[in-house]
């Protein structure tokens, strides 16, 4: 397996053998390649490269064909990852193996699964996140989970949605805990974050995009809400939802009908009932 070269950079390494042949194994957590993971894992902005912890979300990414360039991993781990390691070795990337203690150095989770990786960002940007025949376009407007903007990501997907964006103050979706929560589905869907409202509003119209604002109270409910034609669903954030100056922009405000005395729902929930109610409608237009 070819190797990372880290000669100008080494502080405590040594060379292990694996039915994979020689690898060098790091096993200091002051290795300048644990300063570059803890670096993209306290990100807060769009900018930088994409921190992937665990099997499920690396091989997802090698799938989407992102650049991976880094992998790191355990050794009581690379047996049973080898042929992952040399995918996306063959892809390009350096593979290199880490101490257990130096692994959850590297990995903000609690419980780290024993490899994760660094990867370019997806091209996108909002003409992508907006194109298609008959866009259906999710918008996070300061949603401020991660937790949360990675479970929209990822219900976007299920529902057929084109595109993905967030506005204001909401979390990265390339963050590390939000990629997680879309569990692969931002590598596939086309994204754009941190879109300023003006950028956004002017774009939707250019394109004769309607933008469609969940509210809690006081829109036209869920069922009897005339959802065709292109569509920018924009849903607000945790406790405050969507602002007023932005939900007066919005050509229809969308309520979905609830039971006292319940007032409101997670954003992540309430933006897939309106996903998946347009989904519904338009495979009954074409079935």
């Amino acid at each position: 397996m070819r190797r990372i070269r880290l000669e100008d950079m080494i502080l405590v390494e040594h060379r292990i053998t694996t039915n994979l042949g020689p690898v060098t194994t790091i096993s200091s957590r002051r290795h300048p390649l644990v300063t570059a993971f803890r670096a993209a894992a306290a990100r807060h902005d769009s900018a930088g490269p994409l921190l992937l912890d665990g099997e499920h979300l690396i091989a997802e990414a090698a799938a989407a064909g992102l650049t991976i360039r880094t992998l790191a991993v355990t050794p009581a781990r690379l047996d049973a990852l080898g042929d992952l390691a040399r995918r996306v070795e063959a892809a390009g990337a350096a593979v290199v193996t880490v101490a257990g203690p130096v692994l959850a150095a590297m990995s903000p989770v609690r419980t780290p699964s024993g490899i994760v990786a660094l990867a370019d960002r997806p091209h996108g940007g909002l003409d992508a996140a907006l194109s298609g025949r008959m866009p259906l376009v999710a918008v996070a407007v300061d949603v401020q989970d991660p937790g949360n903007v990675g479970a929209l990501v990822r219900t976007a997907e299920a529902a057929g949605a084109t595109g993905f964006l967030t506005c204001g103050g909401s979390a990265d979706p390339f963050g590390w805990k939000a990629l997680r929560g879309a569990m692969g589905s931002a590598f596939r869907l086309p994204i754009a974050a941190a879109v300023a409202a003006t950028d956004l509003f002017a774009a939707l119209e250019r394109r004769g995009i309607r933008p469609v604002a969940m509210m809690p109270a006081g829109g036209v409910g869920l069922y009897d809400a005339p959802l065709d034609g292109p569509l920018a669903v924009l849903l607000g954030g945790e406790g405050g939802g969507l602002g007023p100056a932005l939900a007066a922009r919005a050509a229809l405000q969308v309520t979905i009908p609830m039971q006292a005395p319940v007032e409101s729902l997670n954003v992540a929930v309430a933006g897939a009932l309106l996903l998946f109610e347009v989904a519904r409608r338009r495979a009954g237009r074409t079935a």
